[in-house]
């Protein structure tokens, strides 16, 4: 008989497949607005939060924005790498998410010590204002399925709460605007098209870093973006 790994936790295992069927099912349902078939994994998660961890100042607390929290594969990374004061506004809109990830932040180990730090808001990031300024961004918005309207939408706001300085971490999966292209109408595959140029001007004029995370489903970029100093 094949022994069990020692990392092996049967809840933790549990809740993982919980977490992907109901991931799995929204997407079949919404797909344009959740993107992806499965949850990041945690190549993906710990990759996306580098600058959680990578800060300019190690004494001082950072606020942290992650919109498209989905069902909190990479929000529990976030929770982890948090430290003393920092704050944590997680961003929804999939009322279903949103119920599982307000048990998630009530009942997983992950958050044990930040729970009173962390605030799950249920609607579009846009939607949540511009009175606040964040220090780092990590997002799970599924670009590849917005307009490019939307993407810049997204982008202006994202530069507009991030504080001078501060990083902006986002992905989207290998290989989708060629798959498109062979098997999506004109339509779909144009909108896409579209959609990444927008994206990748924002990666020109603000890119610190880039890199593929293969050990994922499906395999992932990631862009690291800076808000300028002055």
């Amino acid at each position: 008989m094949t022994a069990l790994p020692r990392s092996y936790d049967p809840q933790r295992l549990g809740v993982s497949l919980r977490d992907a069927g109901l991931f799995l099912r929204q997407a079949v349902r919404t797909f344009r607005a959740t993107g992806a078939i499965a949850p990041s994994g945690q190549a993906l998660a710990g990759a996306l939060t580098r600058y959680i961890d990578q800060r300019p100042d190690q004494d001082s607390p950072i606020a942290i924005l992650e919109p498209g929290s989905g069902t909190g594969a990479v929000s529990r990374t976030i929770a982890a790498h948090m430290r003393e004061g920092d704050t944590l506004d997680m961003v929804e809109p999939n009322a279903e998410f949103v119920e599982r990830l307000n048990a998630l932040v009530g009942t997983d180990p992950s958050f044990a010590e930040v729970a009173d730090r962390v605030t799950v808001h249920q609607g579009l990031v846009t939607d949540l204002g511009t009175d606040r300024r964040f220090d780092v961004i990590v997002s799970g918005l599924p670009f590849a399925n917005f307009t490019a309207d939307e993407v810049r939408e997204i982008m202006e706001y994202y530069f507009q709460v991030l504080r001078p300085g501060g990083y902006l971490s986002f992905f989207g999966y290998l290989y989708t605007k060629q798959v498109k292209a062979i098997i999506a109408p004109r339509e779909d595959y144009l909108r896409q098209a579209r959609s990444s140029w927008v994206v990748q001007d924002w990666v020109d004029r603000y890119g610190v870093g880039s890199e593929r995370v293969l050990p994922n489903l499906p395999p992932a970029w990631i862009h690291h973006l800076r808000k300028p100093v002055d």
